[in-house]
């Protein structure tokens, strides 16, 4: 769910050409791996209320950081998708190996919106012009293409993956709306008022979230049968400053690390759901134990991250081949370039230790926990 591709895909060029000693220092700080400046940065940023952090470890709280906090989830709000998908399919009320046009799934496609993730997803699948649902799902969660997630928003009905969150009881979880077609409004909004560039950003602030989610969802059914052409696509891309993009990240569903830790316990006993779900869900969220090595230290896992230009979620469970269960919901806004790119090059490594090593999980609790 990234929009600033620009941005991001020129961290690296951006450092390599810091001058002087303070720009060497900082790229070799970005090249290095460093799981505790996970902790560095929690600490220095809870007071402020732009993270926060849950872990549970062996059904214990081990890590309560702003836990409370309501922070935009991106894509990792996708994980309500997979678990309303699961639970359809488990009821037969879809199926899995129902094949899906390309074609419809790129209604919802706007080019340089999404890090690449639709285009690489259709990369690795075979060069057909159907392809079958659950590999639609798995492409939301594995690749997070925003295009098959609001195709799937119609599949599951949206009335439906709402009632999810009421399900899993998640109290401070806000609506899901399509997050595709709600990148539209700027341009809509400058075709029905001819606003400048510094008017369209106080009208985009201004709007109150009823107007927002309802426009998004008539311009979503508008586009199942009028997409947008690849001219009005790139018509589009041109009202996306960084400020309107800044409107958009700061309107996404947010939710609090406590819900999705709790969300991720539920994913993790395997007790929660019927059988059945699980064995829809379980090859949607953990893809990642497709790798010889993962599997050797797990005996299941499963994430979902997600990001804007502004933020960075992400929340994992596993359970390791002792037996011990570990649930993680990390929510981070309101970012600089330079934090977002340490923040995404160490999360996995804080992971990974975390998951590994007791002598750092104890260091963590011990820092982080009475926070």
């Amino acid at each position: 769910m990234k929009i600033a591709l620009w941005i991001i895909a020129g961290i690296v060029a951006i450092l390599v050409f810091v001058v002087g000693i303070k720009g060497y220092m900082l790229y070799k700080e970005f090249k290095t791996s460093n799981p505790e400046y996970i902790m560095e940065f929690v600490k220095e940023h809870a007071a402020n209320g732009d993270v926060a952090m849950s872990i549970q470890y062996n059904d214990e709280n081990w890590v309560n950081v702003n836990e409370n906090e309501r922070l935009p989830l991106a894509s990792t709000v996708k994980i309500i998708l997979a678990i309303t998908y699961a639970q359809q399919a488990a009821e037969g009320k879809i199926n899995p190996k129902q094949l899906v046009s390309v074609a419809d799934l790129n209604k919802f496609y706007l080019p340089k919106t999404d890090g690449g993730a639709h285009e690489a997803w259709l990369a690795q699948m075979p060069k057909e012009d159907m392809v079958p649902l659950e590999e639609v799902v798995k492409g939301m969660i594995a690749y997070s293409s925003n295009a098959n997630t609001d195709y799937l928003m119609d599949v599951l009905g949206m009335e439906n993956i709402n009632n999810t969150l009421q399900q899993l009881e998640l109290s401070k979880h806000d609506v899901i709306y399509p997050i595709t077609s709600v990148l539209y409004i700027p341009s809509q909004l400058m075709q029905e008022q001819n606003l400048s560039s510094k008017e369209l950003v106080e009208a985009m602030q201004a709007m109150d979230m009823e107007e927002y989610r309802n426009r998004a969802i008539a311009i979503y059914h508008q586009w199942q049968t009028a997409p947008l052409s690849k001219e009005e696509k790139e018509q589009l891309l041109k009202t996306l400053s960084m400020d309107i993009q800044k409107v958009w990240s700061d309107r996404l569903p947010a939710s609090t690390t406590k819900d999705y830790v709790a969300i991720m316990e539920k994913l993790n006993n395997k007790s929660y759901f019927s059988e059945e779900v699980y064995q829809y869900l379980d090859p949607v969220m953990e893809q990642l134990m497709e790798s010889p090595t993962n599997r050797e230290l797990f005996k299941h896992a499963g994430q979902k991250g997600g990001s804007t230009a502004f933020v960075l979620t992400i929340a994992m469970y596993a359970m390791d081949q002792q037996q011990n269960r570990t649930e993680l919901a990390f929510f981070a806004n309101n970012l600089s370039v330079l934090e977002q790119a340490k923040l995404e090059r160490n999360l996995n490594s804080f992971q990974l230790k975390f998951l590994t090593e007791e002598v750092f999980r104890e260091k963590v609790k011990r820092e982080l926990g009475g926070n």
